[in-house]
């Protein structure tokens, strides 16, 4: 539960976060926590994509059907991430996210009998209502322990449990797969689940810094028009849509690719299927630190966050667009490995941005819905990839005009990126003309 706080000479509640300060203790047994939370997330994510040529045979899917089937996950997705933002402006974080966690394990379950294509989707489309929520709620709760100059660093140690997930779950589930079965790699993820269940009721915490009820009574409120149409918020929606098409196109398709674009076998694919992971998770540590030092330093956010987030999607996007004239099976895998790879910056620099400019009252609607809002691609690009490469004349030839697609997305939202991440001055855009009340609201100022 957070701390109720007792007033103080400003006329501030004790527990309420300040602009700077120290960290509180348990704050980094929390983070490592909801750490481990996400690597259960992802991996829940991936089990499909890495089982998709199993599945295909076993169920009989024709590509189009396994699109729909990545697609599925994302249906309600968007749904339950805006309404339990909602909820958890009010709720404490711990039982929201512990509820989360319950519905997670329990969805696995059903697959580890004979299981029907229908049963499958409705699994996977609970699955994707539990998790839509995840990473913003998750991440509201880091920032309860974390005054916003020291935010960047937790919330790119928190993104490091979607690539953990996925290093640490692939091999794993992998071997479950060539050597017993899909339906038992399903199994044990439930299994797992239902441990950090446990363990997050015995450890997890709401942080001190933050009191969502002293916030809402003492803090300026900013409407929620202004807000979601801010220009740093639509340009972070803009740019994290295009980065989660390249997402959610490798957890749906990019083993299948590795097997039946590229003739590996499925053992061979799930060890490669890791190699973009580990450059991801390489490229979130590395944008949390420059971020942060380039802070210290004295940048803006506009430079340290919105433009270091920004360029890599442009990057990553052309790389993307150059695989299908590549010779050589090795130099496409290397491009597709860091070609999306790159695009794992924005992730940890939008969030802060967000937080500097929003109240802490409402961060956790405004997290949810631009979290809900980009996940949409999620909705799109495994469907889009499963028609185009159904329509035409081969399997490599559908994959890589879906990758070419993939590449102008990236390009794309990284050129809306670079024009409207100017997360310094919105605070005072939005607030021009409002009243004086900047109580509450120093703990979402950058510093700089």
């Amino acid at each position: 539960m957070s701390a109720q706080g007792t007033p103080n000479a400003a006329g501030r509640t004790a527990g309420v976060s300040q602009g700077t300060g120290a960290t509180p203790k348990g704050a980094w047994t929390v983070t490592f926590l909801l750490f481990l939370f996400m690597v259960v997330n992802f991996a829940d994510k991936i089990v499909v994509g890495l089982a998709g040529v199993p599945i295909m045979t076993d169920l009989k899917l024709e590509p189009a059907q396994f699109g729909v089937l990545g697609s599925s996950f994302f249906i309600l997705f968007s749904v339950s991430a805006i309404v339990v933002g909602f909820i958890v402006n009010k709720v404490p974080t711990r039982w929201v996210l512990l509820t989360l966690a319950v519905i997670w394990a329990l969805a696995q379950f059903p697959m580890v009998g004979t299981v029907s294509f229908t049963t499958l989707l409705i699994c996977r489309i609970v699955l994707g209502a539990g998790e839509g929520p995840a990473a913003s709620v998750a991440t509201h709760a880091i920032y309860k322990w974390f005054p916003d100059e020291k935010r960047t660093l937790p919330t790119a140690i928190l993104l490091q449990g979607s690539a953990f997930g996925v290093i640490l779950a692939v091999p794993a589930l992998n071997w479950v797969i060539v050597n017993h079965s899909w339906h038992y790699a399903f199994g044990a993820l439930g299994v797992v689940g239902l441990i950090w269940v446990y363990a997050w009721l015995a450890l997890g915490k709401e942080g001190p810094l933050e009191d969502t009820q002293a916030l809402a009574a003492n803090e300026a409120k900013i409407p929620y028009l202004q807000l979601l149409t801010s220009r740093t918020f639509l340009g972070c929606v803009a740019a994290t849509f295009g980065a989660y098409w390249a997402l959610s196109l490798g957890l749906t398709w990019f083993t299948s690719f590795i097997v039946t674009g590229l003739g590996f076998s499925q053992s061979d694919a799930g060890w490669i299927s890791i190699l973009p992971w580990v450059f991801g998770a390489t490229m979130v540590i590395l944008t949390g630190w420059i971020s942060q030092v380039m802070m210290a330093r004295g940048y803006t956010t506009r430079i340290s966050r919105g433009v270091l987030g920004s360029v890599p999607l442009i990057i990553g996007g052309l790389i993307l667009a150059a695989m299908p004239y590549v010779p050589g099976v090795g130099l496409k895998i290397v491009m597709l490995v860091v070609g999306p790879g790159l695009c794992s910056a924005i992730y940890v620099v939008c969030p802060p941005m967000l937080g500097e400019f929003t109240p802490a009252s409402q961060r956790g609607a405004i997290l949810a819905i631009y979290g809900a809002l980009y996940t949409l691609s999620g909705i799109i690009a495994p469907n889009v990839m499963g028609t185009v490469i159904q329509r035409a004349g081969s399997m490599l030839d559908g994959y890589m005009t879906g990758f070419t697609i993939n590449a102008v997305v990236l390009v794309g939202s990284g050129v809306i990126g670079l024009l409207l991440l100017w997360p310094n001055t919105e605070k005072a855009r939005l607030t021009r003309g409002a009243a004086p009340r900047e109580t509450g609201l120093k703990g979402a100022v950058s510093p700089t």
